[in-house]
């Protein structure tokens, strides 16, 4: 979203041709009965032959489409009842399929081994998207929070993803982040959850932070507006000092009210979509957002965050920087990290404004990490 207020199937094996030796022809009736002991063994090799190829392929097949493929719309998935996921290595970010001769590590080589997943306090993740994303942007970070023994669930906010509503029609904050706080106040009682937001979805968690502090046991932010009471998005971003070009031409906004009055919402050219959120990332995903980003509603960026200390400020908060962003430079990051320090921060080496495509690993490592984090009650 950056400083927007700076201007108002596997390959199939090809089985080689089995050349076949033309008997010789018969001399003398000694002779025909060794022809046909020749052929014969020489058959059930080429059977032999055939069955290993098949056998060989199938298994290739199984390893590369054996497992289930990501979602790209639905907004929560849950582990298949009876699965055991607690000792599965998460998936390679790597589109290359693992070898046998690939070092497999453990999951307590990862992560640190003195904190059990039963011990911790929640190990259910809520995963907030950013300005114009959606829940499908978490496809690879459920997958291997799942793999590893957690609960993944990711929102889509009013007007995003799939859900259905005119982002040009969102007037207010709450509007925008009722599908997130309608999923906090349904929990059970006693349950809590730690949220995760990416971008603007880190001035939505702040809201549902003041709103369900006891629901929410640490709040993660990811290249995301971490905002301080009294704050709107758009004073955040305008701090930052001059202009980013790429961030003007990349944003497009809609003026369903009219064109004298404010912006509805916002939109980005396709063709800047790699340049501005995308840098690192793989060319499939960047096709998956470039076919599945919405226009993000104005209005929320306009309002003003309240914050106390009595709610918002009893969740604990950690804060993962992204050195290769173009859209929130390091150097906003850093300020908003400074002039509101949370607990910890994180830095991830090569990450681009989009972690979750171009370091899905990493970041899995560094959520699974904070969740075994021991914080103060």
């Amino acid at each position: 979203m950056g400083n927007l207020c700076a201007c108002l199937a596997p390959k199939s094996m090809k089985k080689k041709p089995t050349k076949r030796l033309h008997n010789p022809p018969p001399t003398t009736n000694s002779t025909k009965r060794w022809t046909r002991v020749r052929s014969s063994r020489k058959e059930k090799s080429d059977a032999v032959l055939t069955q290993e190829q098949v056998l060989a392929a199938a298994i290739l097949f199984q390893q590369q489409n054996g497992r289930d493929p990501f979602d790209r719309t639905t907004s929560v998935r849950y582990p298949k009842s009876g699965s055991k996921n607690s000792n599965t290595l998460p998936r390679s970010s790597s589109s290359r399929a693992r070898a046998l001769t690939d070092p497999l590590l453990q999951p307590h080589q990862l992560v640190s081994e003195n904190v059990k997943l039963e011990d911790i306090e929640t190990n259910h993740f809520v995963l907030v998207h950013g300005g114009g994303f959606g829940a499908w942007c978490w496809y690879k970070t459920i997958a291997l929070l799942e793999e590893g023994g957690y609960k993944a669930t990711a929102i889509d906010l009013a007007g995003s993803g799939v859900h259905s509503f005119d982002p040009n029609r969102i007037t207010s904050l709450l509007q925008y982040v009722h599908p997130l706080t309608d999923f906090l106040q349904m929990l059970p009682e006693g349950e809590k959850v730690i949220l995760v937001g990416h971008d603007f979805g880190g001035a939505c968690i702040a809201y549902a932070m003041e709103l369900f502090p006891f629901r929410i046991s640490k709040a993660i932010f990811i290249a995301a507006a971490m905002l301080s009471n009294g704050q709107n998005t758009l004073d955040m971003f305008s701090q930052q000092a001059g202009a980013d070009d790429l961030m003007r031409q990349a944003q497009t906004f809609s003026y369903a009210n009219g064109n004298d009055r404010p912006p509805t919402s916002i939109n980005f050219e396709k063709s800047l979509l790699r340049d501005l959120f995308f840098n690192q990332c793989p060319a499939k995903d960047v096709a998956l957002a470039s076919v599945s980003m919405r226009p993000m509603p104005f209005a929320p960026i306009l309002e003003k965050l309240c914050l106390t200390d009595l709610n918002y400020g009893l969740v604990k908060r950690f804060y993962i920087e992204t050195p290769e962003d173009n859209a929130i430079p390091i150097t906003l990051q850093d300020s908003m990290i400074n002039k509101s320090p949370p607990q910890q921060v994180f830095r991830l080496k090569g990450a681009d404004h989009s972690p979750f495509f171009s370091k899905p690993q990493a970041l899995n490592k560094l959520l699974v990490e904070i969740s075994k984090i021991k914080t103060p009650s």
